[in-house]
């Protein structure tokens, strides 16, 4: 173990160094408290053996910092010629772990050790054990957020995502688009090609829409073979131009569409709105944007039709 030792006495100093190192653990010593909490602080130790009566800082008021500090949990003995329960209790009720008298007994000091290692061993085991479980929930938390099978955000983070978005234009106008789109026939492909096909489609332009993304703008599985993509920031014709680019790369996959003839490919269409001041915030957009691609599809789909209340 790293133990820290702290006495403001060269002699008690020395015996505690080497009556530490023979029990074969590194040991550090500091003159005062307030030396001692500079060494604490910049690297911690698994044992704190501290003198109580210090110039500057006393062994108490060392105690109460170390267990105020960030540092792992540190071991403390408070190590005194203050004899009495009274003592002793203080001692405990500020932090300490252990109390030892002077002058100093090596066989109680090996004892106390014993102990110290013995529970720093197991405040390590829970401290890596708390970083797992911390872990754990940081990869449940995204999992829940996110769709098995395109690896888009799902529902949930995309209204998430939105109330973020509100709150900003609410505060500050910062304004947003939306584009909603549909692979066009989509189930005619599934019926043609089977609904494992079906998924691989969809997993691929999910890619393309996220690849063809501006940094910043974000891409969502928003139901079915519909995918929502937020423009962050962009006007109305940014926005539709963005979702056009969106609409060209996929047409470009150049995946052949068997339910729509012998030269038909998969294509989507994109209806867009933008928040400009609705009464319904983020759910009107999201209906007009809807109301857009119905457009879209009626006109003939493989189009990007822009709501008429963004212009």
């Amino acid at each position: 173990m790293k133990v820290l030792a702290v006495d403001d006495s060269a002699a008690y100093r020395r015996l505690l160094e080497k009556a530490v190192t023979s029990l074969g653990h590194d040991c550090i010593v500091a003159e005062d408290g307030i030396r001692a909490w500079e060494l604490f602080q910049s690297g911690g130790a698994d044992v704190v053996i501290s003198n109580w009566l210090m110039p500057g800082i006393e062994g108490d008021e060392l105690c109460r910092m170390v267990r105020e500090s960030d540092q792992p949990y540190a071991y403390f003995i408070l190590f005194s010629a203050r004899e009495g329960k009274g003592n002793i209790m203080h001692g405990m009720e500020v932090g300490a772990d252990d109390y030892l008298a002077k002058p100093l007994d090596e066989d109680e000091l090996e004892a106390s050790l014993v102990a110290a290692e013995r529970i720093t061993s197991l405040y390590r085991k829970l401290g890596k054990q708390r970083g797992e479980l911390e872990r754990l929930n940081r990869d449940l938390y995204a999992q829940s957020r996110q769709d098995p099978l395109t690896g888009l955000g799902n529902r949930l983070r995309m209204q998430e995502d939105l109330k973020t978005l509100e709150g900003g234009f609410e505060r500050y106008g910062h304004s947003y688009a939306v584009g909603l789109c549909d692979i066009d026939r989509f189930k005619a492909y599934n019926d043609s090609r089977g609904h494992l096909a079906g998924d691989e489609i969809l997993r691929r332009v999910a890619d393309t829409l996220r690849q063809s993304a501006r940094s910043g703008d974000t891409v969502y599985r928003y139901g079915g073979e519909e995918l929502l993509v937020v423009f962050r920031g962009q006007s109305v014709e940014l926005a539709a131009a963005a979702a056009e680019r969106m609409r060209r790369a996929v047409e470009a996959l150049g995946i052949p569409h068997p339910g729509r003839g012998p030269s038909a490919l998969v294509t989507i269409s994109i209806g867009v709105a933008v928040r400009k001041g609705q009464p319904g915030g983020g759910e009107e957009v999201l209906r007009e944007a809807d109301e857009a691609l119905y457009r879209a599809k009626d006109e003939g789909r493989n189009r990007v039709v822009v709501h008429e209340s963004a212009s």
